[in-house]
Parts: C-alpha cells; structure tokens; sequence
C-alpha cells in the first residue's frame, strides 16, 4: 500500500492523506478502486484522530482507497472556507484518478459531526463536478440551529437537498445531546421528499463522537449499545449496492439506483410507477392491457389498495407478487421505452 500526505494549505494545515492499495498483479481482477473520503470532526476547532484512521482500516479491508482530508478549522474555518478545501481535494482526486487507481464516479464522502456538516455540504451545495456520489453522514451536523452551534455562518443543509443530491447513509444516537437526533431524521425526510436514495439508522444510546463504536475509540465503560458501531459494516455493504462490488476487471452492477421510488429517465419502463404510466396517454394505451392483467392477478386482499397506492408502486415491483402470463408481458417494455416522458 502506498502512502502519501498532500499538503494543500501551510499556513491553515490543510492535508490530503492518501492510503492507496494496490490494483493488478496479485490483484489481477482488480484495476481500480472505489474511494472513501474521510472529514473527521471536531467543530470545525479541531480534526479529531479517532476519526480518522480508525475509520481508515476497515474500509481498506473492504477494498476502498481511502483518503483522509485535515480541512481548514479555526481560525480558519471561516464559510465557506471548508468547503473550499474539500472541492480542491475532490478535484485533485479526481485528476489523479487513473494513477491512484480509482473509478472517478465511485468517491464517496464519510464525515461525522462538523465533519459530517461538511460532507453534507460537499453532497448539497458543491459544484457539480465536485460533486461526491454517495455520502455517509454519522452524528451529523445538518439542520441550521446546529450548525451555528458550531460555525456561525455555516448553512443549514435540510433545505438544500434536491435532485443533484447523491445518495445518503446516515447513522446517530437518539440520545445524542450535542448534535440531536433531529438533524438525521429532518435530512432524512428532505431525502424521502426528494426521491434520493438514503439508508438511516438511529441507534437507540451511544451519545456523541463514538466513531467505529468500539473499545479502541471508546473510553471504558461508555455507555453505548453495541449496535452503534454497525453503522461501518452497514455502510461499507450500502455501497457495494450504491458502486457496485468487485467482479472480474470491473465492478458489478450496482442494486440501488439515485433515486429510489421512481423513474427519473428520459423513456418509460417498467422502473416506471403505475401512476407515471396512467398520465401519459401514449404509455398507458401501451400497457393498457398489461395493467387489466395485473389487475386480474391480483388478490381479494389486494384488490382492496386504493388507486393511490397502486399509483406509488413500479411496473416491474407489481410484476414481482402477481401472476401474469408471460405474453401479456412480452413487448411492452420495449413499446414504453420508445415513449419519451
């Protein structure tokens, strides 16, 4: 593994440590990397240790590259001076893409707490090419009464989410009293409402600034619940259904898409919900008989679904559970897909 630390900033201390693996040779299946791009916390005062390369090691185990940016904090820290560092860190990133062995479209940010602000502004408010393509927001700072609890002229972040916003994994304590509970969950719906993809975890105690959640970060006899620290398992498998996983010379399809209830293409498809389909006349005249079959499949139970909820469910999911003849089906995609929305 190569090691290097950049340094973006003498005078505010700004550093990019980068743990690179190795692609090819012995790793003849592998010939890049996704990426994880740590902003450990610390109230935008400090960068806090624990956060850093004990966040490092398990997702190396796990394949990633693995870079650690030192932003800038006081007296620097002024906004939207963080941010700033991490675009330049996310361009130099992406620029040494191919020699540091990494997809340039499977970067993600993880931070926790001011960090986590961070990263949450890197997934909102950064240019588009600096963009990162999934977020892991833990103990985060996100809703405006917090992060002037720690900056003053941060931004509140609930607000900002829309559909240039990558998918989120987010993981807190509801019992955390320095960054509540409620950042998590009001991002979390903004997410819902936007139809971005997310995973969240509120963990029922564990407080504040646990990191991995294990003893080689937490004091003795911390009170945390063990589960806390799952968030690194659970999140290192949400991203291979995010990035995909590791499969020959590439990585394999990813299982979750940017958005996650509908079909935000350009064509229509079975990805497509029942409701999107009924507004376009053209798409509905051209499923019209697969919708009757549906129908016919399905259920007493069933048939008792309001057609609102009919409306949220997709094509291909309704395909899943009722039984409809194969000839019916044949075609039909293929017709919605010559049909632009």
């Amino acid at each position: 593994m190569q090691t290097e630390v950049v340094t973006l900033s003498e005078e505010r201390k700004v550093t990019l440590t980068c743990y690179l693996q190795q692609t090819g040779g012995e790793f003849g299946h592998i010939t890049k990397r996704p990426a994880l791009l740590l902003l450990p916390g610390g109230g935008y005062s400090m960068c806090s240790d624990r956060e850093a390369d004990p966040v490092a090691f398990p997702f190396l185990a796990a394949g990633f590259q693995v870079l650690i940016l030192r932003y800038s904090v006081r007296p620097y820290s002024t906004w939207p001076q963080p941010l700033r560092d991490y675009e330049e860190a996310m361009t130099m990133i992406r620029t040494h893409a191919d020699a540091w062995g990494i997809y340039e479209d499977k970067i993600a940010v993880c931070g926790f707490s001011a960090g986590g602000h961070l990263a949450g502004s890197a997934a909102t408010l950064s240019s588009l090419e600096c963009r990162p393509n999934a977020a892991l927001l833990i103990y985060p700072v996100l809703n405006e009464a917090s992060a002037h609890d720690w900056q003053a002229d941060a931004p509140g972040l609930i607000d900002k989410v829309d559909e240039n916003t990558p998918p989120c994994f987010l993981a807190c304590a509801r019992n955390d009293d320095m960054v509540p509970a409620l950042n998590t969950l009001e991002f979390t719906l903004a997410l819902c409402k936007a139809d971005i993809s997310f995973e969240s975890h509120v963990y029922s105690y564990g407080g504040h600034g646990y990191s991995v959640g294990d003893s080689t970060v937490c004091v003795p006899d911390y009170p945390i619940t063990p589960r806390a620290g799952h968030w690194v398992e659970d999140s290192i498998a949400w991203l291979k259904e995010v990035f995909g996983d590791f499969g020959l010379r590439q990585l394999t399809a990813p299982k979750v898409g940017h958005f996650s209830m509908e079909d935000h293409s350009d064509h229509y498809s079975f990805g497509c919900t029942m409701g999107q389909i009924r507004q376009n006349p053209e798409a509905f005249a051209a499923a019209k008989e697969l919708i009757a079959d549906i129908r016919a499949g399905m259920s007493a139970a069933n048939m008792l679904m309001a057609d609102t909820v009919l409306d949220r469910m997709k094509i291909k999911d309704l395909l899943s559970f009722v039984p409809v003849d194969s000839h019916a089906v044949d075609g039909v995609e293929e017709k919605l897909k010559t049909i632009t929305k």
